[in-house]
């Protein structure tokens, strides 16, 4: 399941619009993931491309059932290789954690 980010910053913007209010009910065992777009915004791999939400949903698909430290350690990985020399665009932030 997947729910859509709304369009505006969480610094300080002018006009803020307030934001959407989502609840799910949650069951043992479900893994959930809140993110910026640090991550699929980085530049890098053999063509300098963006590293792109599709191929980072494929991502954390095939790392779900891990434990979360070998997930995080995944991620740092996959990110830094990612990235190779190229400079750092924006901060990531992830969080994830199962019921």
């Amino acid at each position: 399941m997947e729910t859509k980010a709304n369009k505006q910053a969480i610094g300080k913007v002018e006009n803020p619009a307030p934001f959407t209010t989502h609840e799910y009910e949650l069951e043992k065992g479900d893994t959930c993931y809140i993110f910026s777009d640090g991550f699929v915004d980085q530049f890098g791999g053999p063509k300098g491309k963006k590293f792109k939400s599709k191929q980072f949903k494929s991502l954390l698909v095939s790392i779900q059932e891990k434990p979360m430290a070998e997930q995080n350690q995944v991620l740092e990985t996959t990110f830094k290789d990612w990235q190779g020399n190229q400079e750092q665009m924006d901060d990531v932030c992830m969080i994830g954690f199962r019921v």
